[in-house]
């Protein structure tokens, strides 16, 4: 990561410290990897007026209006019981990945779950003073393949994270703690006993086969964020847009076997016919299972 380009940066930090790995460290800053990009936002309006609305913060027992200046935190110990708690007592909780991320160990990146993994930061160096030990590490780390996990505090929060190379830097990813994750065992109940036809996986896998391809960052663009604008300007214009395609009947039985075929063919046309009606017999046989539709 050039000096130039990091001088030249109009991105602050927004956390400075020291990246540790036992005995050697550097300064280094975070910088948010996410950048707002002009996304669209509404207001609330009064339909009746055309005026917004506004928000007013008042005392919830004497409904006085109260400046959001003036307001502190409070931790409520009992029923409707506050502690207040000044900048000094948030001050005095600071502790060790306040303003160090210190390397507690290094883990293979396919340990982490995909799950885990929450908001991205930039880890850069904090000045010239540490730059060789910087680059040492980010060297190190990858060539060892592995990911190094720390902690940090950011909003008041600690944060474990991930540092992997990014280039001529490091990124790191804050991990969701397993308390954070809701819990899929519920969701997927009842599937652990259904046999997918080994004829059908195989049309699934030659059809995967078929539209794989190499990742391109438009694959991730906002459609739906590009069809609010388009709608917006053409109201703006006294015009309208088309509606949208029809969605499918939701629940609707299709015979798989004939919808892979037909997609594997190619054909635009080919729509998946509805599956035909079979015998209590035929009903249970667990190659027929995979065709379920759960709503």
């Amino acid at each position: 990561m050039a000096k130039e380009g990091r001088a030249g940066a109009e991105q602050r930090p927004i956390w400075r410290g020291l990246l540790r790995v036992a005995l050697v460290s550097c300064p280094v800053a975070l910088y948010s990897a996410h950048r707002e990009r002009g996304e669209l936002h509404f207001h609330l309006i009064n339909p009746a007026t055309g005026h917004r609305i506004r928000m007013v913060t008042q005392d919830a027992e004497t409904d006085e209006p109260v400046a959001r200046r003036d307001l502190v935190k409070g931790y409520e110990f009992k029923k409707d019981q506050y502690l207040l708690l000044t900048d000094e007592d948030f001050a005095s909780a600071r502790v060790e990945s306040s303003s160090v991320l210190n390397v507690t160990k290094f883990v293979g990146a396919a340990a982490i779950d995909p799950l885990h993994y929450d908001a991205s930061y930039y880890v850069a160096p904090d000045g010239d003073a540490g730059e060789d030990v910087f680059v040492v590490l980010r060297e190190a780390i990858a060539k060892t393949g592995r990911v190094a996990l720390a902690r940090v505090v950011l909003a008041g929060r600690e944060r474990p994270v991930a540092i992997m190379p990014l280039d001529e830097g490091l990124v790191a990813h804050t991990l969701n703690e397993a308390r954070d994750l809701n819990d899929p065992g519920p969701l997927f109940a009842g599937l652990e006993g259904i046999k997918p036809d080994p004829e059908m996986v195989k049309l699934a896998v030659q059809l995967i086969g078929r539209q794989s391809g190499r990742y391109d960052p438009a694959d991730v663009e906002d459609r739906y964020e590009a069809r609010l604008r388009e709608l917006i300007e053409a109201k703006l214009r006294g015009e309208g847009i088309a509606a949208p395609e029809e969605e499918p009947e939701r629940g609707k039985v299709i015979d798989l076997m004939a919808a892979l075929r037909a997609s594997l063919k190619g054909s635009d046309t080919a729509k998946p016919r509805a599956a035909p009606a079979r015998s209590k017999k035929a009903a249970v046989r667990p190659a027929k299972k995979p065709v379920r539709r759960r709503a």
